[in-house]
């Protein structure tokens, strides 16, 4: 389909993550395209992709990315920060010509946007800071900035375990976080490169202070989604009626209790069918 024309594609978008983390981009999605089908596939089983290597990244992102296309999704989104950095020019080329958006540039373009004075601190999974995904695409768009990154692995156990506040988890932030910004006290935006990380914020937001911006990649990478269906005229109809589909690759009762805290909405077990990769 080209831009301009007047067809529209009632087929499902389809959404991977590690585990439940990318429900943040979901949920985005949901609020900003209402009448878009969404297929979400959490690799519950194989969670986390921040500690392997790209190479295994890569292999599991496209295990992952194949559930959704043989489902005949009309575009994949990559809501994992590190499969994004690993994986995303490999997926482009192996289910070209489906569209495939990751995470990364839109976070980048967030932070460009949040910061004032080009003084930024990515924070994310290992594999993610190693790869220097956020960076690159940082200094793309504003080649004068100062960009950190700063690995805070827990991070995703925590959220995956659901806790997401209390004296523990603010524990946890502090200790990864405080000796990154005292190091650096001009750092005015912080970038949440995990989708997991979202679900942290208020602890973050208490430990870093309110002189930082706390920008994540969600709602940014689903206006990149309307941008793009649109543009290739694939908006699913005006009258559709959208359906939510979700899969794990493990622990479908974790998956309903945990996920419901990213989703911002009650996950029933029934929900969640379980698929091998």
């Amino acid at each position: 389909m080209t831009a301009g024309t007047d067809a529209r594609d009632s087929s499902s978008i389809g959404v991977f993550d590690s585990g439940v983390g990318g429900l943040t981009v979901l949920r985005a999605l949901r609020e900003r395209l209402p009448g878009e089908s969404l297929i979400y596939l959490g690799d519950t089983a194989r969670l986390p992709y921040g500690t392997k290597s790209p190479r295994v990244v890569a292999r599991y992102a496209e295990n992952a990315a194949r559930v959704l296309v043989e489902r005949g999704v009309k575009m994949l989104v990559i809501a994992c920060n590190t499969a994004t950095a690993e994986a995303l020019p490999h997926l482009e080329r192996v289910f070209a010509p489906l569209p495939v958006v990751g995470v990364v540039e839109p976070g980048a373009e967030a932070a460009c946007e949040a910061s004032r004075n080009g003084h930024i601190l990515v924070v994310a999974t290992e594999g993610t800071v190693k790869s220097g995904a956020y960076a690159r695409a940082i200094r793309s768009r504003r080649p004068g900035a100062v960009v950190r990154s700063a690995a805070c692995s827990l991070f995703v156990a925590l959220a995956e375990e659901g806790w997401v506040d209390g004296p523990i988890v603010e524990s946890v932030v502090r200790r990864y976080l405080a000796p990154v910004v005292r190091e650096d006290p001009s750092v005015d935006c912080m970038v949440l490169g995990c989708t997991h990380f979202p679900v942290l914020r208020d602890a973050i937001a208490r430990v870093v202070g309110p002189g930082i911006t706390l920008v994540d990649s969600a709602m940014t990478t689903a206006r990149v989604v309307a941008d793009r269906l649109r543009s290739r005229g694939m908006l699913a109809p005006p009258v559709n009626a959208a359906a939510l589909e979700l899969m794990a690759t493990d622990a479908r009762a974790r998956f309903a209790r945990v996920g419901a805290v990213f989703l911002g909405a009650t996950i029933s077990e029934s929900q969640v069918e379980i698929v091998d990769l």
